[in-house]
């Protein structure tokens, strides 16, 4: 990547990336979400691969996070403030599994060997 896109993506040299990260952690916190909840398994299969390796627990809170943004978006309501200051939308979970998963893979495809999961149109 080019070294003038990554100070545009960077929120501390960019404003406007910081604009961007402001609004997107606000959004999280009034559904009580965190960024890596919004990554879809059924998109991603090293992402289905990644939450499938990752604890019980941690697969658990995702779950119920993901729950409770269903339930008020559905209400058409927001978490009490108290409970969203508390909230930390960009505490990883998943970023490390998830790359562990995909330097698997690719070092599979450099030995030449079969995908370990291949999607299937139904």
């Amino acid at each position: 990547m080019s070294s003038l896109l990554q100070s545009l993506l960077d929120p501390k040299k960019s404003w406007l990336a910081s604009l961007h990260m402001k609004t997107l952690t606000n959004r999280l916190r009034k559904y009580g979400l965190r960024y890596d909840d919004l990554y879809d398994p059924y998109y991603d299969l090293d992402i289905k691969e990644a939450l499938n390796r990752l604890p019980r627990e941690i697969v658990d809170a995702r779950n119920q996070r993901l729950k409770r943004a269903i339930d008020l978006s559905m209400k058409h309501e927001y978490l009490p403030e108290d409970l969203q200051k508390m909230q930390t939308p960009f505490r990883s979970y998943l970023q490390e599994m998830l790359a562990l998963v995909k330097k698997e893979n690719e070092e599979r495809e450099a030995l030449g060997a079969l995908p370990l999961y291949q999607r299937t149109i139904p």
